[in-house]
């Protein structure tokens, strides 16, 4: 793993709007697979020690991917996600929103913007998360979203680095 790979989130809340980069040393083929397929998601996304559990992903324009975070203790946080667009690697759309056990959304959500690029062996992967009201942003930052979510890199990277090998 390396050290100088760039990280910069950064919040606007005059716009209600999260700003992610991220670089990866690895293939823009296993970055997007790794971003796309419930499988390799799963191992990552959730911060340690809390899990993922996919219940169903179907990674398609109007597709869902219904998911819980497990803390240690068993505690479920689910949440259901609508794939708006698709642009095979290299951009994709969606809509966020935290839900109950049956798939009910809490609104308002959020709008999630990835996009994909490849340059000199590194993957560049920049996330644009616009919410639809201040206080669900605010509320993610309260719940420790940024912290969470450096978390949840590193455990990409980690995983990254053995898919590479392979």
């Amino acid at each position: 793993m390396k050290n100088d790979l760039l990280f910069d989130f950064t919040v606007d809340k005059t716009t209600k709007t999260v700003f992610i980069t991220r670089e990866f040393d690895a293939s823009l083929s296993l970055v997007w697979d790794a971003f796309t397929k419930p499988e390799i998601l799963d191992q990552w996304v959730a911060p340690k020690p809390w899990l993922s559990r996919t219940k169903f992903m179907d990674f398609k324009v109007g597709g869902r991917r219904f998911y819980a975070m497990v803390s240690p203790e068993g505690q479920e946080r689910w949440a259901i996600q609508k794939y708006i667009s698709i642009s095979p690697k290299t951009n994709f759309k969606m809509f966020n929103a935290f839900a109950d056990k049956d798939e009910n959304p809490e609104l308002p959500g959020s709008e999630w913007d990835y996009n994909f690029s490849e340059q000199n062996g590194k993957t560049k992967v920049i996330i644009t998360i616009y919410n639809e009201s201040l206080a669900r942003l605010e509320k993610m930052i309260e719940m420790g979203f940024k912290e969470g979510y450096a978390l949840s890199m590193k455990n990409l990277e980690e995983i990254l680095a053995t898919l590479s090998q392979k």
